[in-house]
């Protein structure tokens, strides 16, 4: 039960400010399409189309704790309202729901974000969206498998029967808040975050590999974004709070200073003071939002 206890209280600071009432907003949404299955479930994402497209697509990555949903209450949820300024400037939105833990793992979850942008990119003209105009936005768990499509997507499977897969998945901008990117310092150097310290609670969903060291020390390198950056990073905005005791500012700063070391031709990050794992609804944030829908207005020209 204590464990039990410790799960849910991980997961409720990780959903922090995902539980609110929808108003209207003025888009055509297409709900429920089937961008793939797994083990007989389907991966479904919603999309939504402005009056007046753009011709740009975000992919909001729907993610609290590495769990997803369209409508479970307590958990991450598709909320129209979280993509009203987005859509008022004319991007094509697609609310994208992936499998969640404890059945699925991370590694998974990044493998679903990768066919979500794949399938997009396929159906690009029928959603009136240019397919090399994608930026891909997420929060904690969803900032994590935000950075790992902007420095893992790539080219897709040429010798793939299925269309879709021989797709790439790369993304042309992202931005983000307060996302894991290094789980073997999280925090501080040689700390690890592998189902450890602060994310023990969480372990299940990083799998059978994080119970031994050597597991753990693999699996880290291999789902942490900041060991994937080069050069040819897209552009990716991190806003992230210094007060953070879930999630330390120290993983978005690290990431950026790799970054830079790489030479990716721009990052920035914006520190919010005294602010924690989520600051009320920051997803409606008035600053936070037109931060991001200027980086992506500067990003997806």
């Amino acid at each position: 039960m204590y464990r039990l206890k410790q799960i849910l209280s991980v997961c409720a600071l990780l959903i922090l400010g995902c539980i609110d009432a929808q108003a209207e907003v003025k888009a055509r949404r297409t709900e429920d399409v089937i961008y793939g299955r797994k083990h007989g479930m389907a991966l479904t994402l919603d999309a939504f189309q402005p009056e007046k497209p753009n011709g740009a697509g975000l992919v909001f990555l729907v993610n609290g704790g590495w769990l997803s949903s369209k409508d479970t209450p307590l958990m991450v949820t598709i909320r129209p309202d979280d993509y009203a300024e987005y859509l008022k400037r004319g991007y094509t939105v697609f609310a994208v729901v992936t499998s969640s833990q404890p059945k699925f793992t991370i590694a998974e979850e990044i493998q679903d974000v990768q066919r979500a942008v794949r399938f997009i990119r396929t159906n690009a003209g029928k959603y009136g969206v240019d397919a090399n105009r994608l930026g891909v936005l997420g929060a904690s768990s969803g900032g994590h498998l935000t950075l790992s499509l902007a420095t893992q997507g790539g080219p897709g499977n040429t010798d793939s029967p299925d269309p879709v897969e021989r797709q790439s998945s790369a993304v042309q901008a992202a931005a983000c808040f307060f996302p894991p990117t290094d789980f073997l310092n999280y925090g501080g150097p040689g700390i690890s975050g592998v189902g450890q310290g602060p994310l023990a609670p969480l372990q299940v969903a990083f799998g059978p590999q994080a119970l031994t060291e050597e597991g753990r020390m693999k699996l880290g390198r291999e789902i942490s974004p900041i060991y994937h950056v080069t050069s040819k990073l897209p552009p990716t905005l991190i806003i992230h709070g210094d007060a953070d005791d879930v999630v330390p500012l120290q993983q978005s700063e690290a990431f950026v200073e790799r970054a830079r070391t790489e030479n990716a031709r721009n990052v920035e990050l914006i520190i919010r003071a005294g602010k924690g794992h989520g600051w009320g609804d920051f997803w409606r944030s008035t600053e936070d939002v037109k931060a991001f829908a200027d980086w992506f207005d500067k990003s997806l020209k």
